[in-house]
């Protein structure tokens, strides 16, 4: 098996990067839509994302350095690239992108593409009660299960600051379930 600097090589070299761009979005397809789900919650819009997200790792990936894992660079593009998502979308319906992300908390049942629960559903809206950082903290470290030193990388914050935040977001999360 290469290492990653061996699979970034191939990434940029004309003669290798169509096979090398397919296997990366054959590795990444999955867990990149899973966590620009997490953050979008509808399928099409985390179609849409995901769709955004691999055009602009091709457009700059000669800007890759290399400092930190590919997955940790290409999670921040999609973090960036759902929450940009999300703003836009919220700016065309005229609400704010917390009040757009409770509207479609709300319309999940609706989601052929949502498989969950009632609890899960509460979950959902409990999450969305909570302020952006803290929500995309809680979600990289409960639903994908990220160790604080990847979702650090990703985020570009301390370790400490993230423990932190998920700490209040389960407290929030946790009062939400008590009063509702």
């Amino acid at each position: 098996m290469e290492n990653e600097k061996q699979f970034v090589a191939r990434l940029l070299n004309e003669k290798t990067q169509n096979v090398a761009f397919q296997e990366l979005v054959r590795l990444y397809q999955k867990p990149l839509y899973n966590h620009i789900r997490t953050i979008v919650l509808s399928h099409d819009d985390a179609d849409d994302v995901l769709q955004n997200t691999f055009v602009k790792v091709f457009q700059y990936l000669k800007n890759f350095k290399g400092e930190s894992k590919l997955f940790s660079w290409m999670y921040r593009i999609a973090t960036n690239e759902a929450i940009t998502f999300i703003n836009a979308k919220a700016k065309r319906n005229g609400i704010s992108g917390e009040a757009l992300l409770e509207k479609q908390a709300s319309n999940l049942e609706a989601d052929a593409f949502f498989d969950g629960n009632e609890i899960q559903l509460k979950l959902q809206k409990a999450i969305h009660t909570l302020p952006e950082k803290q929500q995309l903290v809680f979600k990289m470290k409960y639903f994908e299960e990220l160790k604080y030193e990847e979702i650090s990388e990703i985020l570009g914050t301390s370790v400490g600051a993230l423990k932190a935040s998920y700490h209040l977001a389960v407290k929030k999360i946790e009062s939400f379930f008590e009063e509702n």
